[in-house]
């Protein structure tokens, strides 16, 4: 019988050779890809903290998968993996969230 584990990295596996693109990449791409459906689904301002915390969620719910599948942290490539999936998405909140301060400072 196959693990729910394994059949979500059969199907992590499977986007990564379909595109073609690194590991890296697909995490930055997954967490935008995230955050635009969580806007759009919650109609919620990306400066508002909901979408960002469905990308944290979906990113927790990712390494969580890879813990339970390989057994054990690997932490150069979690830590990783969460720097770059959580990386623009925070940057594109905090720009938000911080556009009316700087634009009452008249910066």
């Amino acid at each position: 019988m196959t693990t729910p584990s394994a059949l979500y990295k059969q199907f992590i596996d499977w986007i990564g050779d379909g595109t073609g693109l690194p590991d890296t990449i697909l995490h930055i791409h997954a967490g935008l890809a995230v955050l635009m459906l969580a806007r759009v689904v919650t109609r919620r301002s990306l400066g508002s903290l909901v979408p960002l915390s469905v990308v944290v969620a979906a990113e927790a719910f990712n390494e969580i998968m890879d813990r339970l599948y390989y057994g054990s942290w690997r932490w150069s490539d979690t830590l990783g993996d969460i720097a770059n999936t959580l990386f623009w998405p925070l940057v594109i909140c905090l720009g938000i969230r911080l556009r009316p301060l700087l634009h009452r400072r008249g910066l």
